[in-house]
């Protein structure tokens, strides 16, 4: 089973090619073990700020498989995105 997982980080209004292209290298390569089909997307406005949201799906951790099954309701269909 896989999880949608979302890191959000905030950019300056303007910020160099250079920049971008760095911050986004080490947001790749930070990206877990099994990490796929990783998007970004621009949110927010002129009002609150603008932020990139880079989203990907993981497997399940043991840990949270283990409480995905303990909280799961019998018969239920679990949602994984």
């Amino acid at each position: 089973m896989t999880r949608k997982v979302r890191d959000f980080f905030e950019i300056e209004d303007k910020v160099s090619l250079d920049r971008m292209i760095d911050l986004l290298s080490a947001v790749r390569d930070r990206l877990p073990e099994g990490a796929e089909d990783a998007q970004v997307q621009m949110r927010g406005d002129d009002l609150f700020g603008r932020r990139l949201t880079v989203s990907y799906l993981r497997p399940l951790t043991d840990e949270e498989a283990a409480r995905e099954a303990r909280y799961a309701a019998p018969g239920r269909l679990s949602i994984a995105a």
